[in-house]
């Protein structure tokens, strides 16, 4: 008989196919702490949790017959994903379940914000009736810009044309092509801010979309806006935007998310007069408990009687002997897929793998797999994971090349990866390992290297002229940016160049823009890369 274990509080009508499984146990034992679990999760094959359950390495070590670990939701943050993988532990999630109830939560919020809900009803039962100061708008014949067109963002847009609205979509994935399938017009975010009457985001929060809207976009937004947000809190600049409704640039906003949860007492957004707040409500819906408990059983069920299934957010078995020869390029093609993304402004429509040397003897596909997380992990942070990065460019109509070559040009083995956006233009980067020098990156776009991917780099396309290093040494040193190494590429003499400088922090965006000001030089672009 298989056990499974419920230790956090589930809906029992999502675990119901579980319990009538006849070759399946289920005991519900909830509240229980790190010791209590440990003490009894050898008995078990599989264990179900929401988020109050922290899946300690300890508790996996314990688990001697534990074969899957199911989270009733999207974030697995409580689950030690390392030391499940190490343990043979598979990892799975539910990560549709909460798609219609936040994209229906976004829509209650925007219709609030457009008619003065709370604010109406606040005044209503206080015994004052006032309808001359609630004057809403109409939805109908108003744009909506939705920064990230994935899975919730896509259901609002589906539901804003039926409201009769004009729809622009932002999402660093979308193609002309798609949009058009969507029936919505592509924008840039600055589009977006210029033009749209409502705008709601619906991204992960990475580095790339940490305050993607703040002052210097409020300075440019077409007065009137009504912003939603009902994703991850910190995406917009809290304080920029209580500033920027003040100053009567945004006529109101409603958010069900802050940067910090709970947000203190005294936070602006608790007590302004034009901002609508909930406290992290989007999944919060009967359907969406069960649906997420409904799913994550169902694969359980089939993990555990040895069939397919989907869904998994770690490594899938991969033969060992397979494995000794690809397992020391993992780190390697995460790096590749990370850069390649960072210098890369336009959606990409077409992305090319090609294995040479040893790597064409053997079967790449986890590997693949690891470049494409690097790729996709820039714009969608969390979500993409090397289990289902395959599946997220697939979903985004992104076409995946994979090559294989025997021969390489003076490499035991070199990886090189090529996006390919909707222009027809690409950005290549080539990368291999050096016996006692490690990951070593010997190509970028059509010139030659030989340089160590760090934590901080800036790449800077220049004219090949004399005295540009000079003043871009000169430059950051005036602003406290030490340089750790430089490493330069050309083709011709006094024709295009690049530049790669490993310095030692992060760099003020206002140094870039100041490094882009200088003679000859084109570009500047920082590239953040995990140690």
């Amino acid at each position: 008989m298989l056990k499974v274990l419920v230790s956090d509080p589930i809906s029992d009508l999502g675990i119901q196919q579980l319990v009538d499984a006849e070759d399946v146990s289920v005991d519900k034992k909830t509240g229980l702490s790190e010791e209590e679990l440990v003490q009894i999760i050898g008995d078990y094959d599989a264990l179900l949790v929401r988020s109050q359950t922290k899946v300690t390495r300890k508790i996996m070590q314990a688990g001697s017959r534990l074969k899957v670990v199911g989270r009733a939701g999207v974030g697995v943050d409580n689950i030690d994903l390392e030391a499940a993988t190490e343990r043979g532990i598979i990892v799975i999630n539910a990560p549709d379940g909460n798609t219609i109830t936040t994209c229906e939560h976004t829509f209650a919020m925007m219709m609030a914000l457009a008619r003065h809900i709370p604010q109406a009803y606040a005044k209503t039962i206080n015994g004052t009736w006032d309808r001359k100061t609630f004057l809403g708008v109409e939805l109908r014949n108003k744009t909506l810009g939705v920064l990230g067109m994935g899975r919730i963002g896509s259901e609002v847009a589906k539901r804003a044309k039926a409201f009769g609205m004009n729809i622009l979509g932002y999402d660093p994935f979308l193609t002309q092509e798609r949009a058009e399938k969507m029936g919505i017009t592509l924008a840039s975010v600055d589009e977006i801010v210029r033009q749209a009457d409502f705008m709601t985001v619906h991204t992960p929060l990475t580095p790339e979309t940490k305050h993607m809207i703040a002052r210097p976009q409020f300075e440019v937004m077409k007065r009137g806006m009504r912003i939603i947000n009902c994703a991850r809190g910190g995406i917009i600049d809290e304080m920029a935007l209580v500033e920027a409704v003040d100053e009567g640039i945004v006529a109101g906003a409603a958010f069900d998310v802050f940067e910090s949860e709970p947000p203190q007492a005294d936070h602006p957004f608790l007590t302004h007069p034009k901002i609508i707040v909930t406290p992290h409500l989007g999944a919060s819906t009967v359907e969406a408990q069960e649906n997420v408990a409904i799913d994550v059983s169902e694969q359980v069920l089939h993990i555990l009687r040895n069939e397919p299934f989907k869904n998994a957010v770690n490594m899938p078995p991969v033969a060992a002997s397979v494995m000794n020869v690809i397992q020391p390029y993992f780190k390697l093609g995460e790096t590749l897929g990370s850069f390649a993304a960072q210098i890369s402004n336009e959606a990409v429509q077409e992305i090319h793998v090609d294995y040479a040397g040893e790597l064409s003897e053997v079967d790449t596909q986890q590997l693949t797999r690891y470049i494409l997380k690097g790729i996709l992990e820039r714009h969608l942070g969390s979500e993409a994971n090397i289990v289902n990065s395959l599946h997220l460019a697939k979903t985004r109509e992104i076409n995946v090349v994979v090559s294989q070559a025997p021969r390489t040009k003076g490499f035991t083995n070199l990886i090189t990866v090529t996006l390919k956006n909707q222009k027809e233009q690409e950005r290549r980067i080539a990368g291999t390992l050096l016996a006692g020098y490690g990951e070593r990156i010997v190509r970028l776009d059509h010139f030659p290297v030989d340089f160590a991917p760090e934590e901080h780099q800036i790449f800077i396309s220049h004219n090949d002229k004399p005295g540009i290093i000079g003043r871009v040494g000169t430059l950051l040193g005036e602003n406290d940016v030490n340089i750790a190494s430089m490493q330069v590429g050309r083709k011709i003499v006094g024709g295009a160049a690049i530049m790669i400088l490993t310095v030692d922090k992060e760099v003020p965006k206002e140094v870039l823009e100041k490094l882009t000001q200088l003679p000859e030089l084109n570009s500047a672009k920082e590239i953040i890369l995990k140690k």
